[in-house]
């Protein structure tokens, strides 16, 4: 199947699947790759269609935190908001598994949201899900505790991944939970003690 196909699930057109990829460019990234930082013009929204991006939001004393994840299938809402608004980018795109992302242009995004109704429902679902991610967030922060976070965060890169192996380090995890790295070292070292994980050399294997 088609990877860009996936987006057929929100009732996208083959008419508008074929537009996508005529007026959209394709690029291949690795792991680590930076695709949109913060501060920066938004000239395209980013297509995922293969692999897997995470969005960071970075505070003014240089902590991070891990927003959403954006899918093979999905884009990036805070990329529309912004390039239709003619915004700097409030938040970062990285990649999380090697992935291909189409780019649409921003004019191209204004004309299908005219001539393709259901453009504008895909935008729509992608919004709203994309809220509710977001309140999962403050709901963890406001009254989740540090241990309980840090293994949903484990089980999501399961689940993202298809591994129970997760190749990560102790600093991108704190990154993407907006603490310390000493206390996720902490509270990894006690999963491991209950036999919830078996931490190895930046890997992770959830038991």
């Amino acid at each position: 199947m088609d990877p860009l196909e996936q987006i057929i699930e929100f009732k996208t057109s083959p008419e508008l699947i074929a537009k996508l990829k005529e007026y959209s460019s394709s690029k291949v990234y690795k792991a680590g790759d930076l695709i949109l930082d913060e501060n920066s013009s938004v000239r395209a929204i980013p297509i995922v269609t293969k692999g897997t991006l995470k969005v960071m939001r970075t505070e003014e004393d240089g902590r991070e935190i891990l927003l959403y994840y954006i899918k093979a299938g999905e884009s990036c809402i805070m990329s529309f908001l912004g390039g239709m608004h003619d915004e700097k980018s409030k938040v970062k795109a990285e990649v999380e598994d090697d992935a291909e992302i189409l780019f649409l242009p921003m004019d191209k995004v204004s004309l299908f949201i005219k001539e393709y109704p259901e453009w504008l429902d895909y935008i729509f679902r992608l919004y709203h899900k994309r809220f509710e991610e977001l309140l999962e967030i403050v709901n963890a922060v406001a009254f989740t505790k540090m241990d309980e976070r840090l293994l949903s965060l484990l089980q999501k890169k399961k689940e993202l991944t298809g591994s129970k192996i997760l190749n990560i380090t102790h600093e991108q995890l704190a990154n993407e939970l907006g603490t310390a790295r000493v206390v996720v070292s902490r509270l990894l070292k006690q999963l491991e003690e209950s036999g919830t994980v078996k931490l190895g050399r930046n890997k992770i294997t959830l038991m």
